[in-house]
């Protein structure tokens, strides 16, 4: 079997509200679908999200660089999955999202063809069943409340609260009043993503002392190691997590060293890939650190059902599973990822284990010509 065509497919998928966090208002998902089809007609997907403030990509870019890596790919075995990786790294520097729905896609096409789940070409499942992180985060105080409120009555036993969209001060009351609707036993984190000045993310901290809060995100600028160590050292009991300063490896092992953060959202867009991600994982399995898997706000099922392969087979996923096709007004698939009362269960047939609605992709594709995006 080799490699036919790798085709890149922007679309724009409608979220069922919009998600408001420091510096962005997701109200549409936009995001690069890969479709890599072999010489014997089976066909194999991935996905990235455009991410201008995380990862530097829009739909332009990713787009441009699929198309750019193409020709390095074409023709190969698309189960030599290590040597696609090297192939794509000596063609092109970076580019960690459109090479991270490329390799997505050779997943996908490889499990289908050795009858395998795609977690089982990355390692041993540890566990079948998984709890999700849920987002709460429209900036509104008694949205918000609601929001918390309807999640646990859901069964949601993990949550993530977005802050660093208003001054710490009425972050952090919303903040205490949502774990107190929440209550104990449950794993409460806030995201800041890069919102606040260290000054404020340790007024934050100390606001919400007591509150119940487990781990806060990404409270301070992604460069500022300084900072989200003075964050830390706050308060013993609300651990700081690095999430837009996570890149690479080293980026983990720089946050380790120098008391960061003790754990890590981890996403393939960043990283370039979920082979780099489960590489992640074990290391921070050995550095003793949190791992959350994630998505980038408004991915489909098909980086979910990717994420969720890599959750299964890591060594820990303390800080939860954020999938978030959920939070999608349509998906690309006739049936998405399932979940229930909160949490999800590991997907096992060949693949990724979705099937992708090629209607509903061509429904919902934009095209992307220089740097116009036209609706169709």
């Amino acid at each position: 079997m080799k490699i036919k065509s790798i085709e890149p497919i922007a679309v724009s998928l409608p979220m069922l509200k919009p998600v408001i966090m420091a510096g962005e208002v997701v109200s549409r998902a936009d995001n690069v679908l890969v479709r890599i089809e072999a010489d014997n007609g089976m066909v194999g997907w991935g996905e990235a999200a455009s991410a201008p403030i995380m990862t530097g990509d829009t739909l332009e870019s990713i787009v441009a660089a699929i198309h750019y890596l193409g020709p390095a790919l074409r023709g190969r075995d698309p189960a030599d999955i290590a040597n696609a990786l090297i192939a794509m790294d000596g063609r092109m520097y970076g580019n960690h999202g459109a090479k991270a729905a490329i390799e997505i896609a050779l997943h996908d096409l490889t499990g289908k063809a050795a009858g395998k789940p795609v977690h089982a070409l990355l390692g041993a499942k540890r566990r079948s069943c998984m709890p999700l992180l849920a987002v709460v985060g429209g900036g509104d105080f008694e949205g918000d409340l609601r929001d918390a409120e309807k999640k646990k009555a859901a069964g949601f036993t993990a949550y993530k609260i977005k802050v660093g969209i208003d001054s710490a001060a009425k972050d952090a009351e919303r903040t205490r009043a949502i774990c107190k609707i929440l209550g104990s036993g449950l794993l409460i984190s806030a995201d800041a993503n890069q919102g606040f000045s260290t000054e404020q993310a340790i007024e934050y901290v100390r606001a919400v002392n007591g509150a119940g809060l487990d781990f806060f995100e990404q409270p301070v600028m992604a460069h500022d190691l300084a900072g989200m160590a003075a964050v830390d050292a706050v308060d013993p009991r609300i651990a700081i997590g690095a999430d837009e300063g996570i890149h690479s490896l080293d980026d983990i092992k720089r946050h380790h060293e120098r008391h960061a953060a003790r754990g890590v959202s981890l996403k393939a867009i960043k990283l370039g890939g979920i082979r780099a991600v489960v590489e992640a994982g074990r290391l921070c399995g050995d550095l003793g650190m949190n791992v959350n898997i994630s998505c980038k706000t408004g991915e489909s099922s098909i980086a979910c059902a990717a994420a969720l392969h890599v959750a299964a087979i890591i060594p820990n996923i303390a800080w939860g599973l954020t999938l978030t096709h959920t939070a999608l007004g349509a998906d690309v698939t006739g049936h998405p990822v399932p979940t229930a009362q909160g949490h999800v269960d590991a997907l096992d047939r060949p693949g990724l284990g979705v099937d992708v609605d090629e209607d509903r992709v061509r429904h919902h594709r934009v095209q992307v010509a220089g740097f116009a995006r036209v609706r169709p």
